[in-house]
């Protein structure tokens, strides 16, 4: 069944926000093959469009769970700034970075999460 693009980019961006509501993050890992497989989203344009998805629907998680509960800033400041870190550095250099690798990356990291929580 052939989904519009507007069809398959709502269906996308549930599945990710459900997805990072539920765990707190891994929307992105559903992200990038729905964007692929239901959008049509160019291979050298997921990774972007990724990002700039889930920041907003992070931040909804994240003020959901505030109102629901106190957040541990405390305990949560040295992975912000590490992930801040993280994230500049890619922001600059990811680009370089072959798409191919990208996706074994993500899908090298998507086995190991999975075998991780199985185990």
């Amino acid at each position: 069944m052939k989904l519009s693009k507007t069809t398959g980019s709502i269906l996308s961006g549930a599945a990710a926000g459900a997805v990072n509501g539920m765990f707190g993050a891994g929307g992105g890992m559903v992200l990038i093959p729905l964007l692929s497989s239901l959008v049509g989203i160019e291979d050298e344009d997921l990774f972007p469009t990724s990002v700039a998805i889930i920041l907003p629907v992070s931040l909804v998680s994240l003020s959901v769970t505030a109102l629901r509960t106190t957040l541990p800033w405390a305990e949560a400041l040295p992975y912000l700034i590490g992930s801040a870190a993280g994230g500049i550095l890619t922001g600059f250099f990811g680009q370089k970075i072959p798409t191919k690798w990208l996706h074994r990356a993500l899908g090298s990291l998507i086995l190991l999460g999975g075998i991780r929580y199985l185990c």
